[in-house]
């Protein structure tokens, strides 16, 4: 008998499931960052909501131990930079969290046109990672990774 992995939803619905202001911000966010759905920056806020009561609790708590750790966290992802504190963890903002998007880092790095070309080059499997092919845009880019990003092969339509 195998056991089946568990799902479990990854974000919360926002209080008011219809807001203008909200809408029209999203909106924003969602063409700016090439998104496909609202559920992508549910998620994208609800890493940075944990983010930030991880932080909150450190604060109160003051262990030293578990606050390097979120630190060296959030710095090896690239969220903050070495000198930075927890209180500039909860300065952080959803943008913060898209720009470590690989979708995003492929497109600022140039290896695609558009944040969307990004996506689908990802979704085909034409990205690698340290010679690893990568099919999730979502996946949150550590600083370390960032310079081994690569095209595999040669893409239909490229002269060779």
């Amino acid at each position: 008998m195998t056991l089946m992995r568990r799902i479990r939803k990854k974000f919360k619905n926002p209080r008011m499931s219809w807001d203008s202001v909200e809408i029209a911000e999203r909106r924003k966010i969602l063409n700016e960052y090439g998104l496909r759905r609202r559920r992508e920056i549910l998620i994208a806020q609800e890493i940075l909501r944990n983010f930030r009561r991880r932080a909150r609790e450190l604060i109160a708590q003051k262990d030293e131990k578990k606050m390097k750790a979120l630190l060296d966290r959030l710095v090896k992802l690239g969220l903050l930079k070495p000198e930075q504190g927890l209180d500039d963890v909860l300065a952080l903002k959803v943008g913060n969290i898209l720009e470590r998007r690989l979708q995003t880092v492929v497109w600022k790095k140039g290896l695609a046109k558009t944040a969307k070309q990004s996506r689908q080059l990802i979704t085909h499997g034409h990205i690698a990672i340290e010679g690893r092919k990568v099919k999730s845009p979502a996946y949150l880019v550590p600083v370390t990774e960032e310079t081994t990003i690569s095209i595999m092969g040669t893409l239909k339509g490229e002269d060779a």
